[in-house]
């Protein structure tokens, strides 16, 4: 079977999630419309990823003005019943397109870095917490527990997510490949050239396509409050893309691109999964239950849980 699909390299709006929303649902009728059933967005983008701020909080210290930033971002943030998600929703449901989107998810006065998967026939289907957000992140974000590290089935393969650096978590990663991956979406914020490596890697590790999409945006893009260690030249590139498609055996089918927003495509041969996977199967024929073994609790991990 040949499979399109597609990375949506694009700059969010760190203002506006409904107009980042608007531009993502022009570009899911975009690439439907060029026969890509799958298509990946970057992370945070609806909501914003913050490049270059530190939230007035160093060691010891909250400074107003980072609880006031910290607010502002709070606000820009996205419910998942909003109407963001509902324009994509609708664009999923015109084109019959699968979309994994990163956004960031604002449940009562905590935020998540979260990945959401959206199907044509069936609307938003589930969603990725980011388990472990990196460095300064944590200052910002909230940790995802075991309950949302879903893959869902479709007629054309099995769709999982994992977010940036979460992606050197082996036992994420392994996690990922028990339920059978074939189609690993990386929704990413690392723009290094570090990154495509990784993916190869870890397409050659799963024996499956990776799909993984950054921003590429400007400083222009975040407004005049926006705190950056970039500096506030409007033309400075804060986040340079490098989204990319790579196949079960580590080749580059599309990017990497660093050279402004676009979509990039590939047309996948799934039964290539089968056919790398002939050598290697790492968690089938290529483990060792009997030496390694990995636990994972898939249990909702609650501040509050009330027994009747």
């Amino acid at each position: 079977m040949t499979l399109k699909v597609a990375v949506a390299q694009l700059a969010s709006d760190p203002l506006s999630a409904l107009n980042a929303a608007e531009k993502a649902a022009a570009a899911v009728r975009e690439a439907a419309g060029q026969g890509a059933r799958l298509i990946v967005f970057p992370e945070a983008y609806l909501g914003g990823y913050p490049k270059g701020a530190s939230f007035g909080a160093p060691i010891g210290m909250r400074k107003p003005e980072g609880r006031a930033a910290f607010a502002r971002y709070h606000a820009a943030a996205i419910d998942l019943d909003g109407p963001e998600l509902a324009q994509l929703a609708e664009a999923c449901a015109e084109t019959g397109a699968f979309v994994v989107v990163g956004v960031i998810e604002r449940d009562g006065a905590t935020l998540y870095c979260t990945a959401v998967y959206l199907d044509g026939a069936k609307g938003i289907v589930g969603k990725h917490r980011k388990l472990m957000p990196t460095a300064a992140e944590r200052l910002v974000w909230g940790f995802g527990d075991g309950s949302t590290m879903p893959a869902f089935k479709t007629d054309f393969g099995t769709i999982g997510a994992v977010i940036c650096w979460e992606n050197y978590m082996p036992a994420l990663r392994m996690h990922m490949y028990d339920q059978g991956v074939t189609l690993y979406c990386a929704p990413t914020a690392d723009d290094r050239d570090t990154w495509l490596p990784t993916m190869r890697h870890i397409a050659m590790e799963g024996r499956c396509f990776v799909l993984t999409a950054c921003q590429h945006i400007t400083r222009a893009a975040f407004g005049p409050d926006h705190e950056s260690a970039l500096g506030d030249d409007p033309d400075t590139v804060m986040m340079r893309g490098g989204s990319a498609i790579v196949g079960p055996l580590g080749q580059v089918l599309a990017g990497p691109d660093f050279n402004g927003e676009t979509i990039l495509y590939a047309d996948l041969d799934t039964a290539e999964v089968m056919r790398a996977k002939f050598d290697f199967d790492v968690t089938g024929h290529y483990a060792r239950p009997d030496v390694f073994r990995l636990e994972v609790d898939t249990r909702p991990k609650r501040a509050v849980t009330k027994v009747e």
